[in-house]
Parts: C-alpha cells; sequence; structure tokens
C-alpha cells in the first residue's frame, strides 16, 4: 500500500476518530468557556485530573460510567477554581490558568505515588470496548470508519451536536454567547453575568475532564505521566481554528487527527528512509497552516479575557 492509497484506506479513517475523540471533548469544554468570556488554559491539567480520576474509579471496582462520571466531576472541580480567581476576584486568566494546569497535574502525579509507591508499571483495568452499531457497522468503509468505535467515541460527536443546539438553539446558550460578547447586554435582560461565566467554565471543565478519561479509559487501560501530552493545547489551537464555533471545531479534531494518524503509518512505509521525527512534527506543522490560513477570518468572542464587574459599562 503506498502513500495515496493509506488515504482512502478505512482503518485510518477509523483511527482518526479515535484519535479525535479526546480532542472533541476538549475543544467543546474550552469552547463554551471562551464564548462566555473566559480563557481556560487550565485545560492540560484538567485533562489530566480526569484520566487519573476515571481510571482510578474504575481500578478501585467501580464502574467505566462512574469513571467518566468522576472525571467530569473532577473536571468541573478544578474549573470551578480557576472561575472563582478569574470571573468575580478578576485575575489574570493567563497566569491563574498556568497555575491551575501546573497544580492539577502535579497533586495528580502526588495522588499516584501516593496510591502506587512501589509500581514500576502502570496498573492496568478492563477499558470500554469497541460496540459495532447493528446494520450501520456493515456498511462498506463508512461501517469500520464510523460504527466499530467505542461508547465514548459515540459520545463525543454526540457532545458536539448537543453543544452546538445549546449555544445556538437555547435562551442559555444565547446568554453564554452575550457573556463573551456583550456581558452588559446580559445584564440588562437581568442575568448575572458572573453566575454564566462561572457554570459556563465549570461545564465546559467537565467536558475537558472527560476527555482526560477518554485516553485512561477508552483509548488506553492504565494511567502514565504525561499521557495527555499536549492535547490541552491543541484543542485551544482547534476553538481558534473554528472560530468559536462547535461544527468547524469538530471539523478541526478530525483534521488534526487524520494528519496523525496518517504519520503513524507514513513512518512505516519510509521511517527507514526519513527520520522519525520529520514524521512526528507534520501533524503539528499542517495543523499550524491550516491554523493561520483560518484564523485570518476568525471572529473572536469581543469580551474574551475582559473581567466584567456589575454595574460597569
Amino acid at each position: 500500500m503506498d502513500a495515496l492509497e493509506l488515504l482512502f484506506s478505512a482503518s485510518l479513517w477509523a483511527a482518526a476518530i479515535r484519535i479525535a475523540s479526546p480532542l472533541i471533548f476538549a475543544t467543546l469544554g474550552e469552547l463554551i468557556s471562551e464564548r462566555a468570556g473566559v480563557l481556560n488554559l487550565g485545560i492540560e491539567g484538567i485533562m489530566t485530573v480526569g484520566a487519573f480520576a476515571g481510571w482510578f474509579t474504575v481500578y478501585q471496582g467501580g464502574d467505566l460510567w462512574l469513571g467518566v462520571l468522576v472525571a467530569a466531576l473532577a473536571g468541573s472541580a478544578f474549573g470551578l477554581l480557576h472561575a472563582i480567581l478569574v470571573v468575580p476576584l478578576g485575575l489574570s486568566q493567563h497566569v491563574t490558568g498556568i497555575g491551575i494546569t501546573l497544580f492539577a497535574a502535579s497533586l495528580t502525579y502526588y495522588t499516584y505515588r501516593l496510591a502506587f509507591p512501589e509500581v514500576t508499571s502502570p496498573p492496568k483495568i478492563e477499558p470500554f470496548q469497541p460496540w459495532a452499531v447493528p446494520v450501520l457497522s456493515d456498511i462498506p468503509f463508512f461501517g469500520e470508519a464510523l460504527f466499530r468505535q467505542t461508547p465514548l467515541t459515540y459520545l463525543a460527536f454526540i457532545a458536539a451536536g448537543l453543544v452546538g443546539w445549546f449555544l445556538y438553539r437555547t435562551p442559555a446558550g444565547l446568554a453564554v454567547r452575550t457573556a463573551g460578547e456583550n456581558p452588559a447586554a446580559v445584564e440588562a435582560q437581568g442575568i448575572d453575568v458572573t453566575k454564566v461565566r462561572i457554570l459556563a467554565v465549570v461545564a465546559g471543565s467537565a467536558l475537558m475532564g472527560i476527555g482526560g478519561a477518554f485516553l485512561t479509559l477508552s483509548a488506553f487501560n492504565s494511567f502514565y505521566f504525561e499521557m495527555v501530552n499536549g492535547r490541552g493545547w491543541i484543542a485551544i489551537a482547534l476553538v481558534v481554528f473554528g472560530s468559536w464555533r462547535p461544527g468547524k471545531a469538530l471539523l478541526g479534531a478530525l483534521l488534526f487527527a487524520a494528519f496523525d494518524a496518517y504519520q503513524l503509518r507514513l513512518q512505516q512505509l519510509a521511517g527507514a528512509f526519513v527520520p522519525y521525527q520529520i514524521f512526528l512534527m507534520l501533524p503539528y506543522a499542517l495543523s499550524i497552516l491550516a491554523l493561520i490560513i483560518m484564523s485570518r477570518r476568525a471572529s473572536y468572542p469581543r469580551a474574551l479575557m475582559i473581567p466584567y464587574r456589575k454595574g460597569e459599562r
């Protein structure tokens, strides 16, 4: 199979969808937060917490879906901390977000070492197994690529649809979007801007936590250090790539994942002739190029990163 034939391989696109799943959760979470006017740079640490919390819950005998719930709650707890610091207190969103990432990741690693002081290899669990959708999974090409995934992958795509519906079809979604564009207009309607922003950050952080849990409960079967591996920062870039719209952000996540899955297979074809670092760099370089092209036309929330206090205009 040559490089061109790889692009038409169902296994490539099945892998791309798997790789995209945690990015979809994380990107949606960041998008909700930024739509409300709050940049959440704590995403990398929140995903790490979610990955560990979900995995540890299952390792201790909990159900897989309970692990997903615990991961969401752990993510929302750190999201609440970030929101309290940056919304009512008005602290720097950049500094606070990076602090949340460092705090969350360090606390996770410390807890892991407390729980497993003598472990040399990560303990394993039984993760989610692929579930073939009846009838649809038998469709040539599309069946293998789309309908033989794990339940969390299906949940990621459902979440994208729900977030889009929430933001553009509900009064609460309108309040979130307006809080990121013109918070004074939200206040004029008798809605508390502070509450809207805090709830948006908490809800977005819950999705980030689930994105982290995908890695330990679906993609892999154990937790290890640095497993998030920059996915949080990629998600932030995907929000910009998607112009703060769920549909475009979803396509961006799939595009990056396709690049990533493609480079893994290219290594097998040309790895003996080309340094593997070139292939590892490929999805990031192409994503940066796509980000530059798309961001020139992006319309960001006008009140993003701007603190708001009641009564101010």
